[in-house]
C-alpha cells in the first residue's frame, strides 16, 4: 500500500519553490514602475524560509520521502545561512542591476530558484536528490551569468562555465553509477552500510571515489578543477559574481559532507590522500597567482580557490572537529566574499566597472568610511588577527595539527602569509595613493547599511566567535 511521505521537513523547500513560481507568473503582469514587487516579494520569500525553518529547527535527524531527503542540524544551519547570504546578495545587487537593464523578474527568480537547489543539496540522502539539487543550482547560475545578454564577456563566461561544469557533472555521475554498481545503491546510508562488509582496496570502489572526487573538486574550484573560476568571476555580471562568490560555497560543503563523510567515511584513507593533494594545490597556486593579478574579481577568484584549499583542510583530519572548523571556515569566508563583492558594486555606477585594482586608489579620500570597511574585509580574508578570518583559519590548522598533520599545517601558514600580500596591496591602494578620480560615490541608503554591517561583524562578532563555533559543533554532531 503506498504510503504519504511526511512533508514536514521539506516545507521551507515546497514555499522557497512556490514563491518563484508566483514571482515568475507575476512579473509577466508587472509594469517597469511596478517591478520593485518583485524584488520585494523575493525578500519575504527569503524571510519566510527562515522562519518556517527555525520554527522546525531541531538536533534530531529526520528522513523522509523514502529516505530520499534528510532534516538535521547540519542541513538547517546551512539553509539559514544561505537565505540571510542571497537576503544580502539581492539588497547589494538591486541598484547594480537597474543601472544595466538586468531589473527583471527573471533574475529574481533564477536566484531563488538556486537557493532550492542549495536546500535540496543540503538535506540529500540519496545520490539522486543531491545531483538533482546540484544541478539545479549549476543551470540557475549558468543563465544568471550570460544575464546580460548583449554583453560579449558574459556569454563566453557562460559558455566556459557551462561545458566544464558538464564535465563535471558527468564525472560525478559516473562516480556515483560506480558506486552503485559496488553496493547495489544510491541511497548514501546503504552506500555507507554496504561499505562497511567490503574491503577499502575494491577497485571498483576506488574508481568511483576518485571520479566523485574529481566532481566535487570541480565543482568547489580546487586545483586542478579550477579553470572556470576566474574567467566566470571577471566575466559575469559583479552580482551574479556575488552571487556564485557566497551561498553556493555552503552547498559545496554540503555536498562532501553528504557523499565523502556521510557515505564514504570507510574510504577516509583513500580520499584524505586525495584531499591533500587537492588542498596543497589550491592553496599555493590560487596564493601565488593572485598576486599577479591587475583585475581586483580575478584576483577575488584565485583568492576562492585558496580559501577551497583551506577549507578541505578540516576535511582531510577526518574527525568531527575538523569538520566542524571547515563548516566555520566556509560561513565567515562566505560573509567576508560577500561583503568584499558588495563594495565592488558600491564603487560601480551605470557605465563603470570598478573592478581593476587602480579603482581603489585614494579610496580613503574619497570615502573613508568605505575604505575602512574595505580594509576590515582584506584583513579579513587574510586572516590578519583580530578578525573572524583569523580564527576560521586557525581552526581548521588546529583540526590539522590534533591528528598529528603538521607538515601541512606548516604549509598552509606559509601560504597565508604569502597570500596576505596581495589583500593588503589593496590596502595600501586605498590608504597611501592618490585617487585618479574625485567624484563622489553614490549608493542607496539600505546598501550602505547593509554593506556596513557585513564588514563590520567581521570584527564585532569577536565575542560570540565561541557560540559561532559552537553552533558549528552542534551541526556537525546531529549528521545524519
Amino acid at each position: 500500500m503506498f504510503e504519504v511521505p511526511n512533508i514536514t521537513p521539506a516545507i521551507p523547500e515546497i514555499f522557497v519553490f512556490s514563491m518563484a513560481c508566483v514571482i515568475l507568473v507575476l512579473d509577466l503582469y508587472l509594469s517597469e514602475r511596478l517591478r520593485a514587487v518583485s524584488y520585494v516579494l523575493a525578500l519575504v520569500t527569503l524571510v519566510g524560509a527562515a522562519f518556517l525553518t527555525l520554527s522546525d529547527f531541531s538536533n534530531t535527524s529526520i528522513t523522509t520521502f523514502s529516505g530520499m531527503f534528510v532534516d538535521d542540524a547540519m542541513a538547517d544551519v546551512i539553509k539559514l545561512a544561505t537565505y540571510v547570504l542571497v537576503f544580502f546578495v539581492f539588497v547589494y545587487s538591486r541598484r547594480y542591476i537597474q543601472e544595466r537593464d538586468m531589473y527583471r523578474g527573471e533574475y529574481f527568480v533564477l536566484g531563488l530558484f538556486g537557493v532550492v537547489g542549495m536546500m535540496v543539496m543540503a538535506s540529500a540522502g540519496h545520490m539522486l536528490t543531491l545531483y538533482l539539487g546540484l544541478e539545479l543550482l549549476a543551470l540557475c547560475v549558468y543563465t544568471l551569468v550570460a544575464f546580460q545578454r548583449d554583453s560579449a564577456v558574459a556569454t563566453e563566461a557562460a559558455m566556459k562555465y557551462f561545458v566544464l561544469g558538464a564535465l563535471a557533472s558527468g564525472m560525478l555521475l559516473y562516480g556515483m553509477s560506480m558506486l552503485y554498481g559496488a553496493t547495489g545503491s544510491l541511497d548514501i546510508a546503504v552506500v555507507n552500510e554496504a561499505i562497511g562488509h567490503m574491503s577499502a582496496d575494491d577497485l571498483i570502489l576506488i574508481f568511483g571515489l576518485v571520479f566523485v572526487v574529481v566532481g566535487l573538486a570541480f565543482k568547489l574550484g580546487a586545483v586542478p578543477f579550477h579553470m572556470w573560476i576566474p574567467d566566470v568571476y571577471q566575466g559575469a555580471p559583479t552580482s551574479v559574481t556575488l552571487y556564485i562568490a557566497t551561498a553556493p560555497k555552503l552547498a559545496g560543503f554540503a555536498i562532501i559532507m553528504r557523499l565523502l563523510i556521510g557515505g564514504l567515511e570507510d574510504l577516509v584513507a583513500s580520499w584524505q590522500d586525495m584531499l591533500i593533494i587537492l588542498a596543497v594545490l589550491s592553496i599555493a597556486v590560487g596564493n601565488v597567482i593572485a598576486i599577479a593579478q591587475t583585475n581586483l574579481k580575478r584576483m577575488l577568484a584565485y583568492s576562492t580557490i585558496a580559501h577551497m584549499g583551506y577549507l578541505l583542510l578540516g576535511i582531510i583530519s577526518a574527525t568531527p572537529n575538523g569538520y566542524s572548523s571547515s563548516l566555520f571556515y566556509i560561513l565567515v569566508y562566505a560573509f567576508m566574499s560577500l561583503g568584499t563583492f558588495g563594495i565592488i558594486l558600491l564603487m560601480s555606477h551605470a557605465g563603470f566597472e570598478a573592478e581593476r585594482l587602480d579603482d581603489f586608489k585614494g579610496l580613503n579620500q574619497r570615502n573613508p568610511f568605505y575604505a575602512l570597511l574595505m580594509l576590515i574585509l582584506m584583513f579579513s580574508m587574510a586572516g590578519v588577527p583580530p578578525t573572524l578570518g583569523f580564527y576560521a583559519k586557525l581552526s581548521v590548522i588546529q583540526a590539522l595539527i590534533d591528528v598529528g598533520l603538521v607538515w601541512l599545517a606548516i604549509v598552509a601558514v606559509l601560504f597565508a602569509v604569502i597570500g596576505a600580500y596581495y589583500y593588503l596591496r589593496v590596502v595600501k591602494l586605498m590608504y597611501f595613493d592618490a585617487p585618479e578620480v574625485d567624484e563622489p560615490i553614490a549608493a542607496g541608503s539600505e546598501m550602505q547599511v547593509f554593506i556596513g554591517a557585513n564588514a563590520l561583524a567581521m570584527v564585532l562578532l569577536l565575542p560570540w566567535v565561541g557560540n559561532l563555533m559552537a553552533v558549528c559543533a552542534m551541526a556537525i554532531k546531529g549528521l545524519a
